[in-house]
């Protein structure tokens, strides 16, 4: 039976993966726009991310533009290949596969 990695099994990571997934390799998304997108907390966000990041999955990246500090998120190639292999499992279970 497939494994689903339990790191992006969680909802809101899972949202967040599959947001990440579609910004493409080495682009980034703001932090405060990605919020937005999932309609999530600053602090719900930053703990997701915090373990997609500990995981090696995505990374933040924190700037200053100007005078104003600003945060962009991006997923990593590991994150990519990891979001990947729990589609291909997520898609074996439901059908059937093993």
């Amino acid at each position: 039976m497939p494994e689903l990695d339990p790191v992006i099994h969680a909802e809101s990571r899972l949202r967040a993966m599959t947001m990440l997934n579609e910004v493409g390799e080495n682009n980034q998304i703001a932090f405060t726009k990605l919020q937005k997108m999932l309609d999530m907390t600053a602090g719900n966000l930053s703990t997701h991310l915090r373990k997609l990041e500990t995981a090696g999955y995505a990374e933040v990246t924190k700037t200053i533009e100007g005078r104003t500090p600003a945060t962009y998120v991006g997923i990593t190639p590991e994150g990519r290949a990891a979001y990947a292999r729990y589609r291909k499992n997520l898609n074996d279970l439901l059908s059937g596969l093993s």
